[in-house]
């Protein structure tokens, strides 16, 4: 039997919803120039994370380096806090500059190099943002679902404590060197590449392109491999390896940001700070590459 009117006038109807729904989406244009800030802003922070621990010693000697990973994580409470705009904001970024003051404390303090005060660092400020969200009735609303971001903005600020601790290792200069200079290098040739050869677009929202994306990895990781053949303790082959993850967890961090501001921005949610929203990724991808550089140098290479 063939469909009566009335039912194909709802069919009919989400057909065409849909396909407003379609040419709705904007594709937001990739700006070059934007693009190449950006790199820019990765190239500093790679100089600055990598030359720093270049110059750290040993005892009160670690205290520039440190003052150095204080610096940058104040630009990642700032750029994140304002990008994620978690409860109790205000609250949150201050409970997160006082971890991040810890964390680089107990970081330089003891007298064996040891990870597990961060830890506690971590678990501690998470348990105090979070009970600050609880106190206005508004923001304990939003509370529950903004567990995640809050931990992800702790979490981040605390680990770049972690290339203090990775200093200190019998081979933790030298991977620094190697890892994080391919996380530089990757997330500049990246952006570099966006601002010439956005493509395949990797979504509508998102001004990425593939191509970047996997030139950065290949970029970092090549960086990684020659570094690796006049850096004692390393082999072409091991400082490869830890290239690629140190680059490829960068790209993907820096990515995952783009990723998360279209989805802030198709919920409606007001705009962010511009000069934060931009330095979001570059910051996000090194504070994944220092936890991940310091576990292959305990975990592998020591």
């Amino acid at each position: 039997m063939f469909p009566s009117a009335s039912e194909t006038a709802p069919r009919a109807a989400a057909t065409a919803d849909d396909e407003d729904e379609l040419e709705e989406v904007e594709v937001v244009p990739v700006r070059p120039v934007l693009s190449i800030a950006i790199a820019g802003f990765a190239a500093l922070l790679a100089i600055g994370l990598v030359f720093g621990a270049q110059t750290a010693g040993p005892g009160s000697a670690r205290i520039p380096y440190a003052i150095v990973i204080f610096g940058v994580q104040l630009l990642f409470v700032l750029a994140w806090t304002m990008a994620v705009r978690p409860p109790a904001l205000a609250a949150v970024a201050g409970v997160c500059v006082a971890a991040a003051l810890l964390a680089d404390v107990t970081a330089v303090w003891p007298r064996s190099a040891t990870i597990v005060p961060l830890l506690y660092v971590s678990v501690g400020a998470f348990a105090v943002a979070v009970l600050s969200q609880l106190i206005r009735p508004p923001d304990r609303a939003r509370a529950k679902d903004s567990l995640g971001s809050t931990l992800l903005i702790v979490v981040g600020v605390v680990s770049f404590a972690s290339l203090i601790v990775l200093g200190r290792e019998p081979l933790g200069t030298q991977t620094i060197f190697v890892c994080l200079t391919a996380t530089g290098v990757s997330l500049i040739v990246a952006r570099l590449t966006d601002a010439v050869l956005a493509w395949p677009r990797l979504a509508p929202q998102v001004p990425r392109g593939a191509a970047g994306v996997v030139f950065g990895a290949m970029g970092g990781t090549l960086t990684a491999a020659v570094i690796g053949s006049y850096v004692v303790g390393f082999t072409p082959t091991s400082a490869a390896i830890a290239g690629l993850v140190a680059a490829g967890l960068g790209a993907l961090a820096d990515l995952a940001v783009g990723y998360a501001e279209a989805g802030r921005q198709m919920a409606g949610e007001p705009p962010t700070l511009w000069i934060a929203r931009h330095m979001q990724g570059p910051l996000g991808g090194f504070a994944l590459a220092a936890p991940a550089a310091y576990t292959m140098c305990v975990l592998f290479l020591t």
